[in-house]
């Protein structure tokens, strides 16, 4: 203690020659006021912009570090890490279960192109429930990424549609099957809209949504022309043992109350040489993906030599999802054996 007086009165003494009359000394005085000032605006700032909070629930407040966090895309390696370790350690808590938390990054070469074979859809929905479970999505109230719209044969009117359908068994000989999702635009409306940014294309295609970032005005499902884009108007609940462990941060690690979600063509699953989930599960072999710049690709041979179409291609949003049909004839078009749920028990 002593040694450090000395030392004040040293810089004092060493201010007060310098300046010929102690105006150092009020100089610092005043420094340090202005910067003392400065920092209580600042926390003045900051609890201005958390009080309406103070409506909230506990539970729905977000923490200091979760107020002041970054955008994904300005985040450090080390920002991310910090973030990541939240998340991990907020799963595990909530859901009794250690999570994989990986950030995989497109893929130079890449870009991720869907199909979908109208020909041989059967309705059965098997893909939105693998959707479902694989992308950690609301139990109740209910989220899917997928709608399966029974269409009249004959017809592409969307209006006639019918999403509700509840037969005993699928298909319908009268009626055909249109699988809509996610469609991944190349001029994506949804990005456009965005006022805080949190929902932008990546290079390998994809729309990925910074749950952490989002607001909630959900402009981004007005201007979505596919309804591809889901709202959690409440707390999202998954079951006990249902939590789907291995997720990414942009794609389906369990989402908060308030925040836009969608379709991210399972990047936590893509972008490490794997399937969508729904495409795995189509027992039909309805569904093709893969990388439309590789020629040797399946996707790639479909666009050249099938009959392609294209789910409002008037708008201009340029989908890298489209539907396409089998020649008549061809052994994949010829009728599928009828599909009833008991048949997966």
């Amino acid at each position: 203690m002593h040694d450090f007086q000395e030392e004040a009165s040293d810089s004092n003494r060493s201010m007060k020659s310098a300046t010929g009359d102690g105006a150092g000394s009020e100089c610092s005085r005043r420094g340090f006021v202005v910067q003392a000032a400065a920092a209580l605006a600042g926390a003045s700032a900051l609890a201005a912009a958390l009080a309406p909070l103070r409506h909230f629930a506990s539970d729905d407040i977000p923490t200091i570090d979760e107020f002041l966090q970054k955008h994904y895309k300005e985040m450090t390696r080390e920002d991310k890490e910090r973030v990541f370790a939240r998340i991990h350690d907020a799963v595990q808590k909530r859901y009794g279960v250690a999570p994989k938390l990986l950030d995989p990054p497109p893929m130079d070469g890449v870009e991720f192109v869907y199909g979908l074979n109208l020909s041989r859809c059967i309705g059965c929905r098997k893909c939105v429930h693998a959707c479902v479970q694989e992308n950690n999505l609301s139990r109740s109230p209910e989220i899917q990424y997928i709608r399966v719209l029974e269409m009249e044969k004959g017809s592409i009117n969307l209006e006639t549609a019918n999403h509700h359908y509840d037969p005993p068994q699928v298909p319908n000989p009268e009626k055909y099957y249109m699988p809509v999702q996610c469609h991944q635009c190349a001029d994506p409306p949804c990005v456009k809209v965005c006022p805080v940014e949190a929902t932008w294309q990546e290079p390998d295609g994809i729309t990925v949504i910074d749950y952490d970032w989002c607001i909630g005005c959900r402009y981004c499902e007005a201007a979505c022309p596919y309804w591809a884009r889901r709202f959690n108007f409440t707390e999202p609940v998954l079951p006990d043992g249902e939590l789907q462990p291995n997720m990414a941060y942009l794609s389906n690690r369990p989402r908060p109350k308030g925040v836009m979600e969608k379709c991210t063509f399972c990047l936590h699953r893509t972008r490490v040489g794997r399937l969508p989930a729904c495409v795995e599960v189509c027992p039909t072999g309805s569904r093709k993906f893969g990388n439309v710049l590789d020629p040797e690709s399946e996707v790639a041979y479909i666009l050249k030599h099938k009959r392609i179409y294209i789910l409002k291609e008037d708008v201009g949003t340029i989908p890298r999802f489209f539907y396409y049909f089998d020649e008549r004839g061809s052994r994949y078009h010829e009728p599928i054996a009828p599909y009833t749920p008991e048949s997966d028990a």
